[in-house]
């Protein structure tokens, strides 16, 4: 069946525009989280959207979800490379931080912002084209920079105005008590290899510590009842979180140590964490992260300390609109011309008021005065500026509020801006 030359195309499945309807409370949102993070010191960096494939093989884990069934990843046509979306951004930064040497001088905390990309069911709050800030921090090793991540989210949900969101936390060790854990774990997994689903059974032997975090009901149980890899840490790793709980406790932040946190990335180790809400059903989590401090290193660098997170925008903007936080983007004025003299001065008074740093709508096209300050009303605009020409004449101009039954004035073009404030 053939496709009209004129019919309409549509967005691809779970990659959705953002409207202008929305996009105050996003500017909202992104504006807040830059000022939080200016104030603790982060400064931004941008990586590309399109990375090596075997970036993310080698650091987010060839067993995990991510790498074997959610990468949008292709070889070029061009020159063969393998390419891929980057699905997260903590890769990306690590290999941007080894290309360009940025901790030779000393620690460096940084931050991006952008989409993301993972083949996943769609349902609300996730999306195959995402948005996340990612928060990252190297050269640091104490559990100070885990606690003051954590507490950095804590201060971005109160100026957000979002609430009843609760902090989970635990510790993964290192590597080797990983490794022994992960044998635990394997052992008693495989004495109840009939409670367990497909998904759990494949990955048994690859990643048994994600079979942790699994969201099916029928293995909360067993998942419950197994070993904690608490319970394997050395001493050093069990003084690391336990500073990091004081720290957390002396700052006034609430949380849960969960046993079964673990995350779903090969490159986390010690500090794991997350920011849960029961707001958006099971996409519950709107940030995560961790210390990860072997993988610098992992991608060819010096052996480097590190710590991060990210945050899910889409669902940070959908507990805004939770919670009843609004924003706008409406004008202070809307121009309204009518008369020769009047549409020959509009434009250039518009100028000016903007210079004035006003936000001013300059209406175009034509039509009655009726007509005009109905759009202007329709434009959310706190006043009409009127422009008639009696008022062009004078070099004057008429201000009436819009949003309130306050009176019109007439006024001078550079008493404007004091009027209105």
């Amino acid at each position: 069946m053939s496709t009209s030359s004129t019919s309409k195309f549509q967005s691809i499945k779970g990659f959705y525009d953002i409207l202008p309807e929305s996009t105050p409370l996003w500017f909202k949102l992104e504006d807040t989280a830059r000022q939080v993070l200016a104030s603790y010191g982060y400064n931004n960096i941008r990586m590309p959207l399109v990375e090596p494939t075997e970036l993310f093989v080698r650091s987010v884990g060839e067993h995990t979800d991510i790498v074997e069934k959610e990468m949008y990843a292709w070889e070029d046509a061009l020159n063969g490379d393998k390419l891929t979306l980057r699905p997260e951004g903590t890769a990306g930064c690590v290999r941007a931080v080894v290309e360009h040497s940025l901790t030779y001088n000393g620690p460096q905390r940084l931050w991006y912002m952008g989409p993301m990309f993972r083949h996943e069911n769609v349902q609300k709050g996730r999306q195959r084209q995402f948005h996340q800030i990612g928060v990252e921090a190297f050269g640091f090793d104490g559990p100070d920079v885990d606690a003051e991540q954590i507490i950095l989210l804590a201060r971005l949900w109160n100026a957000l105005g979002i609430q009843d969101v609760a902090l989970q936390i635990n510790s993964i060790g290192d590597a080797s008590e990983r490794a022994a854990y992960r044998q635990t774990l394997i052992q008693y997994f495989e004495q109840h290899t009939d409670l367990l689903d497909e998904d759990a059974k494949r990955r048994l032997h690859t990643n048994p510590l994600r079979i942790l975090d699994t969201k099916n009901p029928r293995m909360q149980a067993i998942c419950e009842a197994a070993p904690k890899l608490m319970d394997c840490l050395g001493e050093a790793s069990k003084q690391h979180f336990e500073r990091l709980c004081q720290l957390l406790t002396q700052a006034g932040i609430a949380y849960t140590v969960n046993h079964r946190l673990v995350r779903g990335l090969d490159y986390y180790n010690r500090t794991v964490f997350e920011w849960v809400t029961t707001k958006l059903g099971a996409q519950g989590t709107i940030a995560g992260g961790g210390r990860y401090d072997t993988l610098v290193e992992r991608l060819g660098g010096q052996p480097t300390p590190a710590c991060g997170f990210g945050i899910g925008l889409e669902r940070v903007f959908l507990l805004m609109q939770e919670y009843g936080v609004t924003a706008s983007n409406a004008p202070d004025i809307y121009l309204v011309n009518v008369g020769e003299h009047a549409e020959k001065h509009a434009f250039l008074m518009a100028e000016q008021l903007r210079n004035d740093g006003l936000r001013v709508v300059l209406h175009a096209g034509g039509g009655s005065f009726k007509s005009q300050m109905k759009k202007a009303d329709r434009s959310g605009a706190r006043f009409a500026a009127i422009l008639g020409d009696d008022e062009a004449l004078a070099g004057e101009i008429s201000i009436k509020p819009l949003l309130n039954a306050g009176e019109q004035k007439r006024c001078k073009l550079n008493e404007v801006r004091e009027l209105i404030s």
